[in-house]
């Protein structure tokens, strides 16, 4: 639903050789959470929808380190869009 006010977008970025967590990259609602979607979706990076992660991450500023408490929540979406693209791969 573009351009819905309502509809909000994180970007994490994690490079663990540079940084000791995530950090959120950018953030936004309505036409800002859509391009960062379309540009997630351009360049294939996996997106995961969780409504409630989302509104923990954008309270964070940008270039701010995902907090520890959230690491476990992160971790099961990690895993899960891992096993997503091995089936993907396998289906190939």
């Amino acid at each position: 639903m573009p351009d819905d006010p309502r509809r909000r977008a994180v970007a994490l970025r994690y490079r663990d050789e540079l940084e000791s967590a995530p950090r959120v990259l950018a953030k936004g609602g309505g036409p800002v959470a859509d391009r960062i979607i379309a540009l997630a979706k351009e360049h294939g990076i996996p997106l995961h929808e969780d409504r409630d992660l989302v509104t923990l991450l954008g309270a964070l500023d940008i270039d701010a380190e995902v907090p520890p408490l959230l690491y476990h929540a992160l971790a099961e979406i990690l895993a899960q869009l891992y096993r997503a693209n091995a089936q993907a791969g396998k289906r190939k």
